[in-house]
């Protein structure tokens, strides 16, 4: 188990470092518009894949593991594949929830999605561990965990943020914007989104941000795949979900974070 943990880890623990940790208040003051860090919350607030990423790596970190279950299904909301994939891990190992391996498959096949290789092979291990009620019963899951976390009601929702933060112009009223940045350890190594880039397109256009993301987590630099393990998969197994199509919820409810009342 902790073989599998250390692979999933080496592409999914993103995280931002200390310096965006006054992100955590999500209501920027108007006397903050020049304060660095506050520039980085404001550009994280339309940015809800990666700041609850980050809070639910750092809540992992802690073992606080209900707590990183929460803050990683906000992001999940939002299309948030590395996100999507710890979930599935924790159901998996039975961190902060009871051990469930239907749903542990029903979240890794949605983080398989786009056909992000180490996800897959996830997926395909979890698969070939069950038996056959609990396959069936992971396939019925799945319709529901689709529905409302899939990219097809998923990247709607995050697309509307998108649009939000492009039209309110994060650090357009400053002059400190080009001394920001927001430090990323991610499966290739550490990157650095610095304030020169917060008006970049690919960070505010839908289909640009996607793309980036799938150059990032497809076949990562520096990610240990075994040819074998994509060979065992098969073509049909390296291309598709086994989980039937359902309609998507764009509007459903956004998952409760901690220190946030219910709906």
């Amino acid at each position: 188990m902790r073989r599998m943990l250390k692979q999933i880890a080496v592409i999914t623990l993103v995280l931002l470092s200390a310096a965006t940790a006054a992100a955590e208040n999500r209501r920027v003051k108007e006397d903050l518009a020049d304060d660095p860090r506050a520039i980085a919350a404001g550009f994280l607030n339309f940015h809800p894949d990666l700041q609850y990423r980050s809070y639910g790596i750092r809540a992992y970190g802690k073992k606080d593991y209900e707590r990183a279950l929460m803050l990683f299904r906000r992001s999940a909301f939002y299309a948030d594949k590395p996100s999507q994939a710890m979930i599935g891990e924790m159901y998996s190992r039975g961190e902060g929830v009871a051990r469930d391996p239907a749903l542990a498959y029903a979240w890794m096949d949605l983080a398989a999605e786009r056909g992000y290789i180490d996800f897959t092979l996830l997926r395909e291990r979890y698969w070939r561990d069950m038996d056959s009620a609990q396959q069936a019963r992971a396939l019925a899951e799945g319709e529901a965990i689709y529905a409302r976390y899939g990219d097809a009601a998923a990247k709607p929702r995050f697309a509307t943020q998108l649009r939000k933060g492009s039209k309110e112009g994060v650090g357009s009223r400053t002059g400190f914007v080009n001394n920001v940045k927001i430090n990323i350890p991610g499966p290739s190594g550490e990157e650095t989104i610095d304030g020169s880039k917060f008006k970049d397109i690919s960070y505010w256009d839908a289909d640009q941000y996607w793309k980036m993301q799938d150059r990032i987590w497809r076949n990562p630099a520096g990610a240990r795949v075994n040819v074998g393990d994509i060979q065992q998969l098969g073509d049909d197994a390296a291309k598709a979900s086994r989980i039937p199509p359902t309609p998507p919820e764009v509007d459903a409810v956004e998952p409760v974070v901690p220190d946030e009342p219910a709906p």
